[in-house]
């Protein structure tokens, strides 16, 4: 419930006290001739013990003479206390008020109220007091068992007594949808006065409306389909029964209370009772199993008796306890908590979240194979709205790592969400909701460092990496140049020899581990028919840590289209570049182009391409270690700057030692590169100028 002030206004003919029942509220006591119409209260959120009170609750008196008034007033209203007190107004509700709220085209609760029941009150007046100080607690009070049968406690005493009243309510819930409730109250004897109030919030707080279909008598669908996921995520060993210590654990989450025994076998003994009852009608399955637990049915028949007991307030406090609107959907402020991330920075899971994301892929892998097939994941993702489109759109489970069975490994589930958080962390944190994580979900996310820059010889270039773990590089080449395949080489699958163009785009995503034992997170994206697109928006390259430009080296066109790639978009060569000539076991040919691999590498003073083939693993292997080097120093892959200009920044002290360590040979200089060899690379840069750079 998001309103923080409820407005109440009570209306109904002259003379049925209205004005009476605002004061025995206010005051806790009868006051006789009060004026006609007494200023609007407001109640604070402390006159209730309710969790779910508003902060402030108004209460505006009415005058049915002062139509403009009383329709103004209505207009702003959140909720309707419509009253009367005898056979005449009782007539005017139907037949004047109704259609007065109809006619303002008015869509709000309406509670309505009895008054004058002196004599009915009574007959219970030894114990109304205390039944009106508490029932302003009834939803803070709520349990699983709760008071549901009370109704029919007091019904079966008086039957006689309420007869006429049960007569008078029926057929006007039954005309008009509007009616949220109806009650019986004394303002003379503070009978059910504040009741009465807390009804009226209560169809604020924990509307009746988004849970029950009154017309057929059952839960709405989206009540069900909320229900169940709650029942999944506190089924902990997935049986299909909620077992004893699984209920009481759901109720002290719900409630913050500990459940008597003694009640907890009455909603057992109530849901054989209901069992019973069904199986003389229907051939359903079963509510509750000795020695097992409730079943999920069980379940929802508990809370539909609720919401037909009027007792919907524990249903809204099983709901709530799990983060539901009154909508029926799970607040947006705990899916997606608000986050300050710096433009450069990236976020990463935590050691928490890949805890949570460890234990959630354990607990599904009903066979221990060390893999989730697909029934699993349907299992898995049930508690959801289903796959992340992410993850649909790049063709999950093939984006990650799969055994040889075609079921997504540990590794490849840790590796799709690092990739998942990476990309849209936002995904992340709503999904760990839905999968049930309880604490603040930000814990579950690390954001980095922004990125730093330095400048030499008037260009800048981005700073070594110490505090990522994930990396995000882009694959550019000419098609039919063996970028899928490399991507499918990435995540350990054979070569196919079939050639199909890549129309969407393409995402593979694994780990791998440094010398020096660290892991990192390698996210390579293949773009098809949208690569020109993304080479263009600037804002997208910002998330790229490396550009790997592909050739097909036996292909003497494929090269141009690289030249033409740096040609048309300049804005590349301030990323960290990785040349790579695939297809390296096919026959090499000399590129039909104005300047050959080498000499423009050369040119750019970056390493010569990388001769790959999908078929030579050590390959493979080379050149996404290469690719994660190049993102941890960014300075050694950048276009423009001489390796001893690099090696100068390294011995210096620029270049973090953890780092260095890491890329080992991509930082240190080794000695064998002497003077004469500086002094050939120097005289060659100034005879052979580029227009690269």
């Amino acid at each position: 419930m998001s309103k923080e002030t409820i407005r109440i206004v009570i209306c109904g003919d002259k003379g049925v006290g209205k004005s009476s029942l605002i004061v025995s509220l206010a005051k806790d006591q009868f006051l006789p001739n009060l004026q006609d119409v007494i200023p609007t209260i407001s109640i604070p959120r402390d006159f209730s013990a309710s969790p779910y009170s508003p902060q402030n609750t108004i209460i505006i008196d009415t005058n049915d003479s002062d139509t403009i008034t009383l329709q103004s007033q209505l207009k702003s209203a959140d909720v309707i206390w419509l009253v009367y007190c005898d056979h005449e107004s009782y007539e005017r509700i139907s037949l004047h008020w109704m259609m007065m709220f109809r006619s303002l085209g008015l869509n709000i609760p309406v509670v309505l109220c009895k008054n004058k029941c002196d004599q009915f009150a009574l007959s219970f007046l030894p114990s109304s007091s205390s039944d009106a100080s508490s029932s302003s607690d009834a939803a803070s009070s709520a349990t699983l068992i709760h008071n549901a049968t009370d109704n029919d406690n007091v019904s079966s005493a008086s039957s006689k007594d309420t007869k006429v009243e049960d007569e008078e309510f029926i057929p006007i819930l039954m005309e008009f949808k509007e009616i949220d409730t109806c009650i019986k109250t004394s303002a003379k004897h503070q009978f059910n006065v504040n009741h009465a109030f807390y009804l009226c919030q209560r169809s604020i707080t924990n509307p009746i409306a988004p849970l029950f279909d009154s017309k057929v008598g059952e839960l709405k669908p989206l009540t069900v389909n909320a229900l169940e996921r709650i029942f999944i995520l506190s089924d902990k060993d997935q049986d299909n029964f909620l077992n004893d210590s699984e209920f009481l654990a759901l109720q002290r989450k719900c409630f913050n209370k500990v459940l008597d025994s003694n009640d907890f076998n009455l909603i057992k003994t109530t849901l054989i009772q209901f069992q019973s009852t069904y199986s003389e009608t229907n051939v359903v399955s079963p509510l509750y199993v000795p020695r097992k637990g409730i079943t999920l049915n069980g379940f929802i028949a508990l809370n539909k008796f609720y919401a037909e007991k009027g007792r919907h307030e524990t249903t809204w406090g099983i709901l709530r306890a799990f983060h539901y609107t009154d909508s029926l959907c799970i607040n947006d402020k705990i899916l997606y908590p608000k986050l300050n991330v710096p433009e450069t920075s990236s976020v990463e899971l935590s050691p928490k979240g890949y805890r949570f994301l460890v234990e959630l892929f354990r607990r599904f892998d009903k066979n221990n194979d060390g893999g989730l097939d697909e029934n699993e994941l349907i299992q898995l993702f049930k508690v959801t709205p289903g796959l992340p489109s992410l993850w649909t759109t790049t063709d999950f489970p093939s984006s990650t790592v799969l055994n040889n069975r075609g079921f997504i490994t540990l590794q490849g589930w840790l590796a799709q969400w690092s990739m998942t958080t990476f990309l849209d962390y936002k995904i992340t944190t709503a999904y760990l909701v839905y999968f049930g994580y309880e604490e603040d979900v930000k814990q579950v996310l690390h954001i980095t460092k922004p990125r730093k820059f330095r400048r030499r010889k008037g260009k800048f270039y981005r700073s070594p990496i110490n505090d990522r773990k994930v990396f995000n590089c882009f694959v550019i080449g000419k098609s039919n140049g063996g970028k899928s395949s490399l991507l499918e080489s990435f995540l350990g699958r054979t070569f196919m020899d079939s050639y199909s163009p890549t129309i969407r785009p393409k995402i593979a995503v694994n780990s791998l581990e440094l010398k020096g034992g660290k892991q990192y997170y390698l996210i390579l994206q293949e773009f098809g028919q949208q690569q020109p697109a993304i080479l263009e928006n600037k804002e997208k390259l910002k998330n790229c840590d490396v550009i790997c430009l592909t050739y097909d080296s036996s292909d003497p066109e494929s090269f141009s289209s690289l030249v033409d790639i740096l040609n048309t978009y300049k804005h590349l060569q301030n990323i960290p570049l990785v040349f790579v000539a695939l297809k390296a076991d096919l026959d090499k040919q000399q590129q039909r182009c104005d300047i050959q691999p080498d000499t423009l590498t050369d040119s750019l003073f970056l390493n010569h391409p990388l001769h790959i083939s999908s078929a030579w693993v050590s390959s493979l292997n080379e050149l996404f270690i290469k690719i994660t080097e190049a993102a941890l120093v960014p300075g050694e892959f950048t276009p423009g700057f001489p390796q001893e200009e690099v090696s100068s920044s390294s011995s210096m002290g620029l270049i973090p030692a953890d780092v260095g360590n890491d890329v080992r040979t991509a930082v240190i200089v080794g000695s064998t590169i002497g003077f004469i060899s500086l002094l050939s690379f120097t005289i060659f840069k100034f005879m052979k100028p580029s227009k690269f750079h």
